[in-house]
């Protein structure tokens, strides 16, 4: 059973279709119940934090459904943890009632690698596309259903259950927007509501996907894909999000117990993508260790479905478009036992889906980040090689496998991959800062300084950096250059210890540095 179920009984259904033959009768209106009231502004009260779009979207009044992405950053001094959000699609302005399927929903992703600013053309325009991926961080895997979609109501997590957002996250709103058949201005908002209560409960999302099966012939009625995951660890399972695009038909998800025994997470028997939704469970569903939880999925390609997107029909592959399919299964399940236990999971994840896609860029490097996190750098090294052998072009590949380089001796390769994870994006200032250190070792001081000094550049309110760059410029002979930095440390953090046993050095020593 799922939290707010929107299907009627069987005898609802009857009663609706008698009172239709027998020509749609008012009853009594005094035993109506009194209509229900909704409310303009924010459902959960005033947000502790909104953020507005830098600019709106302009939408033509006619022509296909517009796929675009808006990119929020909150203005944080510090973590915050959030219990609820509430989105605005058409922001703070009052909702035009009469256009109601302008909205079809929106998703929001948290981007905490800031990689999604790389696609905007302008900033604060935001980027088009129906879905997109951003850099994960497999030590920080997605935790949350982030959703909204007419109808939706916005909810409080229970205690426990809030996720965190740091200074410089990036909050990405996936938006799904119909032409009303006038021109509109989408400038969407989102409310954010903050606890004091930091997490203690570890969510985590589990994506069943089956894209690399997606080849479906024009014709084709019932195309079928599977994809299936055993579960290293015991779970609860606490929603579902099935989702295809406009093809789909019959969309199911079930777990088979180690004893054998199937157990139905979701079957949607006529898929509908302007239904799509995320079902929340009314009680976790727990699945022991070694359950497989699976994935069946069949597609209508034919001229008689009448959501084919195209007509006549062609062959439809995977891809990002509306035009294109896609064949994906989430899962929010709880691991069981106590902290965060959620890496056995993500590797379990991870490893699947190199197996399914040998050579897949991005299970590659979360397989040698989890190696690194364990702090075994030799396992670490493959993994970022496949990485490098499937997209070379990736700066974060090159980073990560100078750092596993660095960890296990062998620093003149560490300092080579680090070179070139700079050269492919100079906007990386984690490559920056590992160049730095490798350069230091080096003994190339000139080309550390020059470095680091981008880093803090990048990072003016970082005391911790400002004063790591003071000690680097002091190990480098500039004792006044280091004296400002500590000074700029202190300023920024007086408690900071690192920055004042700086100053207390080039005061000791003399300012020629050492």
């Amino acid at each position: 059973d799922f939290q707010g179920e929107r299907k009627l009984t069987a005898r609802q259904i009857q009663a609706i279709s008698e009172w239709v033959k027998n020509g749609c009768p008012q009853g009594n209106p005094e035993s109506a119940p009194p209509p229900p009231v909704f409310s303009d502004g924010w459902q959960l009260g005033k947000p502790d934090l909104i953020l507005q779009a830098k600019k709106p979207l302009h939408i033509q009044p006619g022509g296909t459904d517009v796929f675009w992405n808006f990119l929020f950053k909150p203005d944080l001094k510090q973590t915050h943890y959030i219990r609820a959000i509430e989105i605005k699609p058409t922001g703070l302005k009052e909702p035009d009632l009469n256009s109601p399927q302008l909205i079809h929903h929106a998703n929001l992703l948290i981007d905490r690698s800031g990689s999604s600013l790389k696609r905007e053309r302008n900033p604060g325009e935001g980027f088009g596309g129906m879905d997109l991926t951003i850099n994960r961080n497999p030590l920080d895997p997605d935790s949350h259903f982030l959703f909204w979609k007419p109808g939706s109501q916005p909810y409080f997590e229970p205690p426990g259950f809030a996720w965190r957002l740091d200074p410089g996250n990036v909050l990405v709103l996936n938006t799904h927007l119909q032409p009303s058949g006038k021109a509109e201005e989408v400038p969407p908002a989102i409310g954010l509501y903050f606890t004091d209560e930091p997490p203690r409960f570890f969510p985590l999302l589990i994506q069943l996907e089956a894209d690399e099966q997606l080849n479906i012939p024009a014709g084709a009625r019932h195309f079928r894909v599977t994809d299936d995951l055993t579960l290293p660890e015991g779970v609860s399972v606490l929603a579902v999000y099935p989702h295809a695009h406009y093809l789909g038909t019959c969309l199911e998800g079930f777990a088979t117990l180690p004893d054998g025994t199937r157990r139905p997470l979701i079957r949607i028997s006529h898929w509908d993508l302007n239904w799509q939704s995320v079902y929340r469970y009314r009680e976790p569903l727990h699945l022991p260790k070694g359950t497989v939880v699976s994935m069946r999925y069949e597609y209508d390609n034919s001229a008689g479905n009448v959501r084919n997107p195209n007509d006549p029909p062609k062959r439809v592959v995977a891809g990002n478009e509306a035009r294109d399919e896609m064949a994906h299964l989430w899962l929010q399940v709880l691991p069981d036992g106590s902290g965060d236990r959620r890496r056995p999971i993500q590797e379990a994840l991870l490893r699947h889906r190199l197996e399914k896609t040998p050579g897949d860029y991005a299970a590659s490097l979360g397989l040698g980040a989890l190696a690194m996190a364990r702090l075994d750098p030799q396992s670490a090294i493959p993994m970022f090689e496949g990485a490098i052998r499937a997209d070379p072009s990736r700066s974060e590949a090159h980073d990560m496998l100078g750092a596993a380089l660095r960890n296990v001796g062998r620093f003149s390769d560490a300092l080579i991959e680090f070179q070139l994870a700079v050269r492919l994006d100079p906007g990386d200032m984690q490559a920056h800062y590992n160049l730095a250190n490798a350069l230091v070792r080096a003994g190339k001081w000139d080309d550390a300084v020059h470095e680091m000094k981008q880093v803090a550049a990048a990072y003016p309110e970082s005391a911790r950096i400002q004063a790591e760059f003071g000690f680097l410029l002091y190990r480098a002979g500039d004792g006044a250059g280091a004296s400002t930095q500590f000074r700029s440390a202190l300023k920024l953090d007086p408690a900071n210890k690192q920055a004042a046993e700086g100053l207390a050095l080039v005061s000791q020593n003399g300012r020629e540095g050492k």
